[in-house]
């Protein structure tokens, strides 16, 4: 038989309605993409899908269903050669069902009339891989992929008095640095090698005293002092190709050939968003981010830092989906310029409109800081990536 397989997944015996929606262009009005009207038609261009008529219907079976669709919508009335999309009618109106386990091992379903996704990106960091996978041999090597808490009486021993990389620009990376130069000085033979992709360390410390941001200016002015410390060496240009085990040290390779020896690797190269739960519902994400498809253009880090980011709500982190949202660090996907105060505007507006009340929602009660940081690395070829300069600089 011809014609596409489609595959869904029912909590219980039901009959499912498909129909088919087709794409034509819209503007982008209010978060929204609309129907092209004189009145709108220099706005944005966007996307929009519009439902044929007709649909079928199927008797669906609890648990994972598959129905070969032939291309008819009724007797008489076959979709023409396009680009349609396939979707389930009158989703809308049946509750999310939030699947939970327990702390005692069980497993419950909840439902919801709108789910809030806050579960940030902690618990999928970034490889050391420069481009974007893991390099051959990462997922065999002795690599810590946050910032070794040296308060622990345990961590700090296996941190003192050995050879440690530290890999990423960010934050992240000052805080390490910083933290093993201080042991450094306390510990005999502890020393530090900060390897940088980017070409330049000049523009890795931020806005430093320029920087709104007192805490990450004050932390990018000790990230600068600890690399011009004796104990630390910085090594730029140094893009991973692969990692190589060998007992308890390891070698780091970068794509020009140069080694780095090391006992200990610390990877703080940013964090990823997990969708992997949301794989039942409907999503739109920008291909290149993974973020909120709306949103993507407002954080991208080729044109903005954390400061040059516009305040938004839920009209730009709404999905397809009725009632799911997308907020914090989860909706920012791989863009590295979050602070915490664009989340909790991003939460007054979803929780306004999911509470109805939409002129809340739309409201913005949020003034950035320029914080004089750009979460972007330099060019491949080590010319500036064009995203922003420090301020003041």
């Amino acid at each position: 038989p011809k014609g596409p397989r489609v595959r869904f997944e029912l909590s219980a015996d039901a009959s499912v309605r498909l129909s088919a929606e087709k794409a034509v262009g819209g503007r982008r009005v209010g978060g929204r993409c609309v129907a092209v009207t004189r009145a709108n038609r220099s706005r944005k261009p966007c996307t929009r899908w519009v439902r044929k008529k007709g649909s079928v219907t199927v008797a669906g079976r609890k648990g994972v269903n598959h129905v070969r669709f032939q291309g008819r919508l009724t007797a008489t009335r076959a979709l023409s050669p396009g680009r349609d999309r396939l979707v389930a009618q009158d989703r809308e109106e049946v509750p999310f069902a939030v699947h939970l386990c327990t702390g005692d091992g069980g497993e419950e379903v909840l439902t919801a009339a709108a789910v809030v996704d806050a579960s940030g990106t902690w618990g999928d960091p970034a490889p050391v891989g420069a481009d974007g996978w893991p390099a051959p041999g990462e997922r065999g090597a002795d690599v810590a992929y946050r910032v070794p808490d040296l308060a622990d009486p345990q961590v700090r021993e296996q941190y003192a008095g050995r050879h440690v990389a530290v890999v990423g620009s960010g934050a992240s990376a000052h805080q390490a640095v910083v933290e093993l130069a201080a042991l450094a000085e306390e510990a005999p033979g502890t020393r530090v090698t900060w390897l940088l992709r980017r070409h330049d360390a000049d523009g890795v410390f931020g806005g430093e005293e320029a920087d709104e941001l007192p805490g990450r200016g004050a932390l990018g002015s000790r990230a600068r002092a600890a690399a011009a410390s004796a104990y630390v060496e910085v090594v730029t240009g140094f893009r991973t190709a692969a990692l190589e085990q060998d007992g308890a040290r390891t070698t780091l390779v970068a794509q020009d050939g140069r080694r780095v020896v090391v006992d200990r690797v610390v990877a703080v190269t940013g964090f990823r968003p997990d969708h992997s739960w949301l794989a039942q519902v409907h999503l739109d994400l920008d291909g290149e981010l993974s973020a909120p498809r709306d949103l993507a253009p407002e954080i991208h880090p080729a044109f903005h830092s954390c400061g040059t980011v516009s305040p938004h709500g839920a009209a730009l982190l709404r999905q397809p989906e009725g009632g799911l949202y997308l907020v914090g660090m989860k909706s920012y996907g791989r863009a590295p310029s979050f602070l915490a105060l664009t989340g909790y505007e991003q939460v007054r507006s979803v929780v306004a409109e999911v509470a109805g009340d939409h002129e809340a929602a739309s409201r913005v009660e949020l003034v950035l800081p320029e914080t004089g940081v750009c979460g972007v690395g330099a060019a491949y070829d080590g010319e500036p990536s064009g995203c922003c300069t420090p301020v003041g600089a």
